[in-house]
């Protein structure tokens, strides 16, 4: 009685073939409008509904669009969700959301779920500790559109793998560059795994802007470090032990969440923020503008990252509007926000 209502039921029950009673269901010319009237009756009274992923699986390429992230917390991985899932229901596709929560072997068994699921195509975003990418081995092989967003595979090429980032570098040398115009010298840095692209570019654009202006990077001014609010309340708190000529007068963070927490370890120390020590950190997060005082961040595009991921997806599908050729990477011009935390002028 609680069993979900299936074609096979239907076409039992009304002494028809499940492939009549699938047509019918999709009005199909060659079934008659008194058999489709039966059939769309007893469907009713049933209360069947269509499973999209068994259709998939019949024709071997769902309408589904598999979307893998590392976690749906915070501000941007929702935003970019947001974006795909707008994009995809305007151009027709529905969207299974995934989260890795980080792991490498969580990631390798969703993608392995999203395949046997016939899906269209994924979007992802690698999760910090994958390393080994023999995963995406299967997804290439079986010309299945690929997408990498933010976090990327460097060197992963194929006819349907492509990429929509952010600027990173860019981003983080405008920030270290502010606060040096803002009369900062001694600059810290927290980061995540330089393995992990964002982390490996905000890494070298921080060292950059230092160059370019003639200072020094300090290797204990460098913190790798859980960018966490936990994290970097850790690292700040391990700066802030360094005698007074070798303890920061700036921070840059790699996202927004360990900047905030180094903001709140420095206030309680007695540090004043922007006097004593300038903070700035990474995504815009929408607690940047509520936190005292307001955090300097960069913005990172969001909702049009996840929109741009499922117009490149799109490139990529068979049709006769598609010539099936690999669009190029789209990289998204970050946007430098600067607010009371950073600002000593």
């Amino acid at each position: 009685m609680n069993r979900r209502a299936s074609i096979t039921d239907l076409a039992k029950a009304l002494g028809l073939s499940p492939s009549t009673i699938s047509r019918a269901l999709a009005d199909h010319h060659d079934v008659s409008e008194a058999t489709k009237v039966r059939v769309r009756q007893l469907a009713k009274e049933l209360h069947y509904q269509p499973n999209p992923l068994a259709a998939g699986l019949r024709r071997g390429r769902s309408n589904t669009l598999g979307v893998v992230v590392p976690h749906i917390t915070g501000y941007f991985f929702p935003e970019v969700i947001h974006g795909i899932a707008s994009e995809a229901s305007e151009a027709g596709f529905n969207v299974m959301i995934c989260q890795s929560n980080e792991d490498a072997q969580q990631e390798k068994q969703i993608i392995e779920l999203l395949m046997g699921a016939q899906v269209a195509g994924i979007l992802l975003s690698l999760s910090d500790t994958t390393q080994d990418f023999e995963h995406f081995e299967a997804v290439r092989q079986q010309n299945v559109p690929l997408v990498f967003f933010d976090r990327v595979v460097q060197g992963f090429k194929g006819p349907n793998v492509t990429s929509v980032t952010l600027n990173d570098y860019l981003g983080a040398y405008q920030v270290v560059e502010h606060l040096i115009a803002q009369g900062c010298r001694r600059i810290a840095h927290f980061t995540g795994p330089l393995h992990v692209n964002i982390h490996k570019n905000r890494h070298q654009g921080y060292l950059d802007a230092l160059a370019a202006h003639g200072l020094i990077p300090d290797p204990r001014l460098i913190a790798f470090c859980e960018l966490s609010q936990q994290g970097g309340a850790a690292a700040m708190r391990g700066l802030l032990r360094l005698s007074p000529t070798r303890r920061p007068d700036g921070v840059f963070s790699s996202n927004d969440l360990a900047a905030v927490g180094g903001m709140q370890v420095a206030k309680k120390l007695g540090f004043r923020v922007p006097e004593d020590v300038a903070i700035a950190g990474f995504s815009n997060e929408v607690f940047t503008q509520l936190t005292e005082p307001a955090l300097t961040t960069v913005d990172q595009r969001c909702e049009q990252m996840g929109r741009t991921a499922v117009q490149l997806l799109q490139k990529m599908l068979p049709g006769p509007d598609h010539k099936n050729t690999t669009p190029r990477g789209i990289v998204l011009k970050p946007k430098l926000i600067v607010r009371d935390s950073s600002q000593r002028a």
